[in-house]
């Protein structure tokens, strides 16, 4: 089994990840070295202090607006419009000098009675007892999400175009081709969770936001930097809030959404503007999707320790338990076979085999894999270095798997009270077939004092995998891992930095073992 005692030591501090070419990965200390990482054209910078925060929140600026004179009724209906029947009894027992004294004490009753009702289903789910914002941070992908100054980051699936969504709650688009940059911005893009571009399409954009889904519309062609809020679907179901993750299918017809607070996963046809709630008891809510890049499932974390994988033909599901917490994140294999996923709480790789239904046999009979195998153990480990000791290694924040499946990066939280337990990303090299192996590639490392906090694989990179990372600093950057073992590989289109001069690596980490299949 592949573990992180077989990587090569980490870089000394001052010296950051460039690519990797040969099979090793380069890293430079110059200024002239970092200069070229960061002149790409896709790489960019944004300073905390340039963006400018929300100076009060809608809740807080509600009340400064407030009408006094509205009527009971009035007050009730917008009661129920923002709180439901909470909302609804709390109105009518505070106002108990405008209604009958029986009917405030009932509702004054009743509202007691649900809230220890609450209070218990708080206790068997305490993820329910947050806040919204809290609650996407807590089961975000990206890591410490609430002081993050990039939020949320995405590809598109067929361009150099990616979208970025920043801690102002706007979302800007960068295309390398393009001098225009447009941003984004709507009244409902509060508390952004997660983007994602649709397949098979330039335009749209589903972005996953605190009390309901936007789609945003964008021509490509467009010269505006400011799209109207017109340009933006808004879909929302009661009770789907807030929204923490999003997947669209391979074909783009589907979109599929995820809230902790809703035991429900959301199948939308966008175009419609209407949606499919897929509900199983147990698990408390849904917190993570991810759609196989092969159409056929779906997974679908919840916040307990329990996950279910969906498939697409006639939308049953298998219900997997977890020993320690819940999946914390997972990635498919890029013809869907094989699915790797993380448990809160563990320092493991646990993957699912999936084999295709035979012809002519019910999806309801065929079996699915029986177990998860154990195929990287990620335990801390201490490496020796100049600057002293450091250890990596712990929980597992995300996992990203490049389109070609010969790249698999990992994000480690570390320990951010610890100075000698950095967030850091480990990358393996992976092969899927004919037998699946992992082999210990490296680790990526940036700028003195910068943490990565999101990852995701460029999804078309023509010249191998190119990982782009954004850092705690507000930093965006790419390291492209190139896979030709002889010659030097030309730069594309796609902002690639410039190959470093060669670098020698200690003979211990030439030849390692691996994970296989074949192992025992």
């Amino acid at each position: 089994m592949c573990s992180l005692a077989l990587f090569p030591p980490p870089l000394p501090s001052g010296q950051t990840t460039l690519c990797e070419s040969n099979n090793e990965l380069l890293s430079g200390t110059t200024t002239e070295d970092q200069l070229k990482q960061e002149s790409s054209p896709l790489s960019l910078y944004f300073p905390r202090e340039s963006l400018k925060l929300h100076s009060r929140t809608e809740s807080s600026s509600k009340a400064a607006f407030l009408d006094h004179s509205e009527t009971l009724w009035m007050r009730s209906a917008a009661a129920w419009r923002d709180g439901g029947l909470t909302g609804l009894l709390n109105e009518i027992t505070t106002s108990h000098t405008e209604v009958p004294k029986w009917l405030s004490m009932s509702s004054g009753c009743i509202l007691a009675l649900l809230q220890k009702v609450s209070s218990f289903h708080g206790s068997l789910f305490p993820h329910l007892t947050l806040s919204s914002e809290d609650m996407i941070a807590e089961f975000s992908q990206v890591l410490n999400w609430s002081d993050c100054v990039v939020r949320a980051f995405a590809w598109h699936p067929h361009t150099d175009k990616f979208a970025v969504a920043l801690l102002d709650d706007s979302i800007k688009i960068y295309n390398p081709k393009s001098a225009t940059t447009p941003t984004l911005k709507h009244r409902l893009q509060r508390s952004v969770a997660a983007v994602q571009w649709k397949p098979l399409c330039a335009s749209a954009l589903a972005v996953a936001c605190q009390n309901c889904l936007l789609v945003w519309h964008v021509d490509p062609c467009s010269l505006s930097t400011r799209p109207s809020s017109g340009c933006a679907q808004v879909l929302s179901h009661p009770g789907h809030s807030p929204v923490t993750s999003i997947a669209w299918s391979p074909s783009g017809s589907l979109l599929v959404s995820a809230s902790p607070m809703d035991t429900a996963m959301m199948v939308w046809d966008v175009a419609s503007e209407s949606c499919v709630p897929l509900q199983r008891v147990g698990g408390g809510g849904v917190s993570f999707l991810s759609w196989s890049p092969d159409g056929s499932h779906v997974l679908a974390s919840t916040p307990s320790a329990l996950f279910r994988v969906w498939e697409t033909r006639m939308w049953t599901c298998e219900r997997w338990p977890c020993v320690k917490g819940r999946c914390q994140s997972g990635c498919w294999s890029p013809d869907g076979s094989r699915l790797l996923f993380t448990v809160q709480g563990e320092m493991v790789i646990y993957a699912l085999t999936f084999t295709d239904t035979p012809a002519g046999v019910p999806t309801s009979t065929s079996q699915g894999p029986q177990a998860a195998a154990v195929v990287a153990d990620l335990s801390e480990t201490t490496f020796n270095t100049p600057d002293g000791d450091i250890i990596v290694g712990g929980e597992i924040q995300s996992l990203a798997w490049d389109s070609t499946g010969e790249r698999l990066a990992v994000l480690l939280k570390g320990d951010p009270h610890a100075a000698d337990r950095p967030a850091i990303i480990a990358v393996f090299k992976t092969r899927t077939s004919p037998i699946f192996e992992l082999l210990p590639c490296g680790f990526v490392q940036g700028e003195r004092g910068a943490e990565p906090r999101l990852m995701q694989f460029h999804p078309s990179f023509q010249h191998g995998a190119l990982l782009t990372v954004c850092w705690s600093s507000g930093r965006i950057t790419h390291v492209p891992f190139y896979f030709l073992s002889a010659g030097v590989p030309h730069c594309g289109l796609s902002g690639s930095p410039s190959l470093p001069r060669p670098q020698t690596v200690p003979a211990d980490f030439a030849n390692q073992s691996l994970f296989t299949e074949l192992m025992s």
